[in-house]
């Protein structure tokens, strides 16, 4: 598809939710599948940022006593809004991230997913009841809402993750304040502009969502307005590591959701179909730019051999291309840098030892930065396999004993998912008790990738250790106040103390 048709096709997304393109400087919308421009946008300038975090900290304080209930039907009418338009928004993912149509289809379902279970939600905030040491005395536990919420989120799930934080916090009766990513902002617009028609439809207070486009700098604003009481912050550990202390600075809350270095093991009584399924989608879907991208492959050597000659099969039928093609199952990277990102990983790959058995190639003619998935044989686990390249390179190492298997998944910085393919459920459930997987995140007979928003989101170590989208993860976005209540005619202090 040419630039001039993803522009043409861009608008008609755009104009069918009712967004507008905000021409100007500071800023473009460009496209990863030719690579080229399609608009010149308006950034946002520091005095409208520090607006925004103004306007919305002032419809918090509306917001908060509104009942959780009603705050629910305003998630339950952008869900609505969500449906009546997910293929217009998801033809927005494909032009600005490069997903394939189904990925592109599936990221908008699971904003409508985790508005359904916000809406539920809306009605189950619940406190505690605890028993109290003094006769006469009640002891619970309330949770209010919290403030105004800053959502940083990154380009591979453009929507996704600012609706786990948005409709969540909203139900919690908070107020946001989003910057997206500078290479999505068209997305970010049309997102947006959904959650503003159904503040409007609702009656909501309108400055409830605020949406913030630029780059670094309008990120650094939000992150260190002590207006904003939680920073929830999807990335790169490197960004992770310059807003938490900068956010713990001024005392406020921090949600982290940071790199990956997945890996699956794959035992000898896996089936071996089941995990070759499992596999190629996790090293290769989203062309390995997905934070649960499997990295690497820890397979017991009896068959290792066997397991990547079909791996290395499978991966020379994947269709690489157009993701508006039929058939594409891998698109673009997002830049040209990370297809650089990608060969001089490779380099160092070899030049530590590796093999590449598969892929690793650029593809294409276009400007568009396409590249073959790659699969490197690595003689142990060294420095580059240790790191994440957000590129889709599957590292593959072999173990003889379990306990090997283990200590290899678990001996990298970061630590966010993992799985197992494995018929022996000793072997199973060992992977996922207290000394097996060390990440956020353990599978069994599945890959890395794929979580449903039921379940709370995240990962340990350098992966941050938030906790977003589903369980009790709602907890980040609210505050808990301890009450007791004396309805006797005295005052006893606790722990038997006298006084008077």
């Amino acid at each position: 598809m040419s630039t001039d048709e993803l522009r043409e096709r861009a608008l008609a997304s755009l104009h069918r939710i009712g967004a507008a393109v905000p021409e100007g400087t500071g800023l473009h919308a460009r496209s990863p599948i030719t690579g080229e421009n399609l608009f010149a946008l308006r950034a946002t300038t520091a005095e409208e940022t520090e607006r925004a975090i103004g306007e919305a900290a002032e419809a918090f304080r509306t917001w908060r006593t509104t009942p959780a209930p009603v705050r629910g039907e305003l998630v339950r009418t952008l869900g609505d809004l969500l449906r009546a338009h997910k293929s217009d928004l998801a033809d927005l993912i494909t032009i600005e991230a490069g997903k394939i149509r189904s990925e592109a289809l599936g990221e908008v379902q699971e904003m409508i997913d985790i508005c359904d279970f916000a809406v539920g939600l809306s009605r189950q905030l619940y406190g505690r009841t605890i028993a109290s040491e003094r006769p006469g005395h009640r002891l619970a536990e309330t949770w209010h809402p919290l403030g105004v919420v800053g959502v940083v989120s990154a380009f591979n799930f453009p929507a996704a993750v600012w609706s786990w934080n948005t409709a969540i916090a909203l139900v919690c009766g908070d107020a946001v304040v989003w910057k997206p990513s500078e290479l999505t902002p068209l997305v970010s617009l049309a997102a947006s502009h959904l959650l503003d028609r159904a503040l409007e439809q609702t009656g909501a207070p309108r400055e409830l969502h605020r949406l913030l486009l630029g780059g670094r700098e309008t990120g650094e604003l939000l992150v260190d307005d002590p207006r904003v009481s939680l920073v929830s912050a999807t990335g790169s550990t490197r960004m992770g590591r310059e807003i938490g202390p900068r956010v713990a600075a001024r005392f406020g809350r921090v949600l982290l959701e940071l790199g990956g270095n997945n890996a699956t093991v794959v035992a000898p009584s896996a089936d071996l179909d089941l995990a070759l399924q499992g596999i190629v989608f996790a090293a290769a879907g989203t062309a390995g730019q997905r934070c649960t991208t499997l990295r690497r492959l820890i397979v017991h050597r009896d068959i290792a051999d066997q397991l990547v000659e079909r791996l290395a099969a499978a991966y020379g039928r994947l269709p690489i291309g157009d993701p508006f093609d039929e058939g594409t199952l891998v698109g673009p990277l997002i830049t040209g840098t990370a297809a650089d990102a990608m060969a001089t990983a490779l380099e160092r790959a070899q030049a530590e030892g590796g093999k590449i058995v598969a892929g690793g190639r650029r593809v294409g003619t276009n400007s568009g930065a396409y590249v073959e998935p790659a699969i490197v044989r690595m003689p142990k686990q060294t420095g580059v396999v240790r790191e994440e390249t957000f590129a889709p390179i599957l590292y593959v190492l072999t173990y003889d004993t379990f306990e090997q298997a283990v200590a290899l998944q678990n001996d990298v910085p970061q630590g966010l998912s993992s799985s197992i393919f494995t018929r022996d459920q000793q072997e199973a459930e060992r992977f996922l008790a207290a000394d097996g997987s060390d990440c956020g995140i353990a599978n069994v007979n599945i890959g890395t990738s794929g979580a449903e928003i039921g379940g709370a989101f995240g990962g340990e170590k350098e992966t941050g250790g938030g906790r977003e989208s589903g369980s009790d993860a709602w907890r980040a976005y609210m505050r808990r106040a301890t009450n007791t209540i004396n309805y006797s005619s005295a005052l006893a202090l606790a722990q038997n103390v006298s006084f008077l």
